[in-house]
């Protein structure tokens, strides 16, 4: 039996201890810049949200990255990007571009991973339970991609006490000052910033814009080139040309290469600034080559293929002659391909693909200017 002695000793040993695991815990509820209860303001996010071909997410996601949303890893605690990063932003999927969690629900969990209060539409984040590990737990996935994103657990902050444990390698952060600019201006009254303008998408919304439809391969790095030409107001990047029978056509379906749709892009300009003659001549026909038919680079396939799509007979009328100017140069040493056709319906892509090289500095892109 031991002693008073024995049990004073044995106390002021196991002291640490117990004050190390009080500060673990104190950690674990500590909410800072936890949101209130109160509910938020109402978001129209309209964008689509979906999940890229294993092809793509092999080449554009990081090793780490396709382990953990795609075969459910866990990465190492207080070793990844996220889990002290406490700027003003959204925290979306990695995948897919959903918007997921809000810097204003993050709180310091002690954990050493990402910990939010909640999602910021408890619509976009699906409840799983998890037997593996020889514990049940209760995993949470994107909801458009189903990606998985980390666990739930009933040890946060209140009045919740909810904690999202969340895997920095699953999202991928933007700040408040660029949610406009990444397609996000929807959200920002969530940070207190009123929502911009909608952007005009037609060509005949303001006198001061004029739009063109084009297609030159992967829309990737055409986008890239055309949102630095001077003068173009904004990009687009989606399908067009194709037949009726796929009036709202995926990823999926166009890279099929059977809907007869090419991957375009819709660039909304300034003709006091830019005109379509420059557009096309100093822009247009020098980022991708107009000589190879149904095909660009190592992209092979119709929806690969040169088009203009023309939206007035101005258009064409001024397509056709920067067309010949252009074949008759000399300047490629096959003769011109591209189509110059009526535009059609246009489908915008997916979020992921909108403004993709942005979002991956380095992603694959086969676009240049030529000399």
């Amino acid at each position: 039996m031991p002693t008073a002695s024995t049990s004073s000793s044995l106390a002021r040993r196991l002291m640490p201890l117990a004050l190390a695991a009080l500060a673990v815990l104190s950690a674990c509820t500590e909410a800072r810049g936890a949101a209130p209860t109160a509910p938020g303001p109402t978001i129209q996010d309209t964008r689509r949200y979906e999940k890229p071909s294993d092809a793509d997410l092999r080449r554009t996601l990081s090793p780490l990255a396709y382990e953990v949303t795609q075969k459910g890893a866990t990465e190492p605690a207080f070793r990844n990007p996220l889990w002290n990063h406490h700027d003003e932003g959204l925290y979306v999927d990695v995948v897919s571009g959903e918007p997921l969690f809000s810097s204003r629900d993050k709180f310091d969990s002690g954990t050493g991973w990402p910990s939010f209060t909640r999602p910021v539409d408890s619509a976009r984040v699906v409840e799983k339970r998890d037997s593996t590990q020889g514990m049940e737990r209760v995993e949470v996935r994107s909801k458009a991609a189903g990606s998985h994103l980390g666990h739930l657990f009933g040890d946060g902050p209140a009045p919740a006490k909810t904690r999202y444990c969340i895997n920095s390698a699953a999202l991928r952060f933007v700040a408040v000052n660029d949610l406009a600019k990444e397609g996000y201006g929807a959200w920002l009254p969530l940070f207190g910033r009123p929502a911009p303008a909608a952007a005009t998408k037609r060509q005949d919304a303001s006198p001061f814009t004029e739009t063109a439809l084009l297609a030159g391969g992967c829309f990737w790095g055409m986008e890239d080139l055309l949102r630095k030409i001077p003068g173009v107001v904004q990009t687009e990047v989606g399908y067009t040309g194709g037949s009726s029978a796929f009036r709202n056509p995926t990823y999926h379906d166009v890279s099929s290469g059977k809907t007869g749709h090419a991957e375009a892009v819709r660039v909304v300009f300034d003709p006091t600034r830019l005109t379509y003659e420059t557009l096309l001549e100093q822009g247009f026909f020098r980022m991708h080559d107009p000589t190879t038919l149904n095909r660009q680079g190592n992209d092979v396939g119709t929806q690969y293929r040169s088009a203009i799509f023309y939206l007035s007979d101005a258009q064409k009328r001024v397509a056709e002659q920067v067309k010949a100017r252009v074949d008759a140069s000399k300047k490629w040493p096959r003769p011109v391909v591209t189509q110059i056709v009526p535009a059609g319906a246009f489908t915008p892509a997916e979020d992921y693909h909108q403004d993709y090289l942005v979002k991956n500095p380095g992603g694959y892109t086969c676009h240049y200017m030529r000399d």
